[in-house]
């Protein structure tokens, strides 16, 4: 598939919204937002929601980052990802190629992320200066400055990603089918380890029975998504009530009458 110019400056000026609205709170900066995106410009809309959902899967430690660890960004799925995965079919890509393939996209965009980060370390020294000296102005400019070189930056990663669709479509050719089908295994198992991820941090051991149900529910009983969800709030809601009564009606505080000498 050939991507049009009209398509690579869409897939741009999407790439630039979806960058830029993450410092204003709402979260576009999500694989299944960016590839959902990309889909519908290039008009293939359940490979880009294919793609987004295994993204959001690999990449959910990207919601949490540890201590000073970053982890990558999901630009590298988001966009490059369902570029690779829409418009390299016929190569023998599919999505969890396409995830595979993408994750060096996501290292190194992250990088550029974070080098932007530092260089506009002193704009807000400089917009707090320019707010004493009543330079509003300029102290407008200081605030958005960050959100417009955001969206510069993504734009100039979406029309690069899309005008280089080829030129990766004839390197990715080059790779042999054992390398390929090593690639997909490794993508298809990506997924697992962002959930592992997200388990290593949160999973307390009293939460390693409902962990050990929702994996009986979908591995041996074949319940679907919807009806492993419907357990889980069931289960949650059994939970708490019962819990709550419990506590509200098992524990009795005691009013202690404490005397205070001297002020004390």
């Amino acid at each position: 598939m050939e991507i049009t110019i009209v398509q690579a400056v869409l897939i741009g000026l999407w790439t630039g919204v979806c960058l830029s609205g993450m410092l204003l709170g709402i979260y576009t900066n999500r694989c299944l937002i960016m590839a959902t995106g990309v889909g519908l410009i290039l008009g293939d809309l359940p490979t880009g929601l294919a793609m987004g959902a295994v993204g959001e899967l690999a990449f959910r430690e990207s919601e949490i980052p540890q201590g000073g660890s970053v982890p990558p960004n999901p630009m590298g799925p988001g966009i490059i990802g369902s570029i690779m995965a829409i418009t390299m079919k016929g190569a023998g890509v599919d999505v969890a190629t396409a995830l595979a393939l993408s994750f060096p996209f996501a290292v190194a965009f992250q990088f550029v992320i974070t080098l932007v980060y530092t260089a506009m370390a002193g704009v807000s020294a400089t917009a707090t200066k320019a707010l004493d000296n009543k330079q509003f102005k300029k102290f407008r400019l200081c605030c958005n400055l960050t959100v417009w070189v955001f969206l510069v930056l993504g734009f100039v990663i979406g029309f690069a990603g899309a005008m280089s669709a080829e030129g990766l479509e004839k390197v990715i050719s080059l790779i042999p089918a054992w390398l390929n089908t090593g690639l997909s295994v490794a993508g298809a198992m990506l997924p697992a380890i962002g959930f592992a991820m997200i388990l290593n941090v949160m999973a307390k051991k009293e939460l390693i029975p409902f962990v050990l149900l929702g994996y009986c529910a979908i591995a041996y009983f074949k319940l679907p998504i919807i009806g492993v969800a419907i357990l889980g709030t069931t289960v949650a809601l059994l939970v708490h009530f019962y819990t709550g009564k419990g506590n509200k009606s098992g524990t009795e505080t005691e009013e202690v009458e404490v005397e205070f000498e001297d002020g004390i």
